[in-house]
């Protein structure tokens, strides 16, 4: 039995058609059921439905196999996970942006104050830059963050950039570009190698072409 981690929010429709393309049959799951635990008859497979940002932890503790989260979670928390399959859907780019005619602003000689909930990913841009800053972790709305004076830039995933402009930000620069991925655990890959080879080349066979 495998059992495999997935995101809630906007990447589990795409997930969930993933898995389908890949030969999965999941009738009794859809992306707006509030189920957290399903079992795929007769596919040796079991889904648990969690919090993006706490894949990688049921998965490096090998309390899932193997989970489909944002490279953006990734690059955040840096767990000791396997990392085999980017998935190709669900696109996004970790960009810092600002107010609209204040992103030319040249503060290299005093500390940027940034929103963000991606603390380290902000703390390893601006270091590297070798520009000093001050990070305000935040959980959600970062956009208001620089509109009410709170920060002068935000850190933050676009994905169309229709959020940014209605705020009347824009995008400063992009730190990284995020796909969904597939990561496993260590040890699960050693001990129920042959049923995670297996997901592994069906996901793969069932990605689309591109990122989408």
């Amino acid at each position: 039995m495998i059992t495999v981690a997935l995101s809630k929010g906007k990447l589990l429709g795409p997930t969930l058609a993933l898995f389908k393309r890949a030969g999965y049959v999941m009738d009794n799951l859809s992306p707006e059921s509030r189920r957290l635990v399903f079992a795929c008859p007769g596919q040796d497979l079991t889904l648990l439905i969690v919090r993006p940002s706490d894949i990688p932890t049921y998965v490096e503790y090998g309390a899932a196999d193997a989970g489909v989260v944002g490279k953006d979670v990734l690059l955040e928390q840096d767990r000791d996970v396997y990392e085999p399959l980017d998935l190709r859907v669900g696109a996004c780019r970790i960009s810092v942006a600002a107010l609209k005619g204040q992103a030319l602003r040249d503060r290299l000689s005093a500390k940027v104050r940034v929103a963000t909930k991606y603390p380290n990913i902000t703390e390893r841009y601006f270091n590297r830059k070798g520009v000093p800053v001050e990070i305000i972790k935040l959980y959600g709305s970062i956009e208001l963050a620089p509109m009410v004076g709170l920060a002068e830039r935000i850190v933050d995933l676009v994905s169309s950039g229709k959020t940014l402009k209605a705020h009347n930000l824009v995008e400063v620069d992009v730190i990284a570009q995020s796909t969904a991925r597939l990561i496993v655990n260590r040890a699960s890959l050693k001990m129920k190698h042959a049923g995670l080879a297996d997901l592994i080349a069906r996901l793969e066979r069932g990605r689309p072409k591109r990122a989408q």
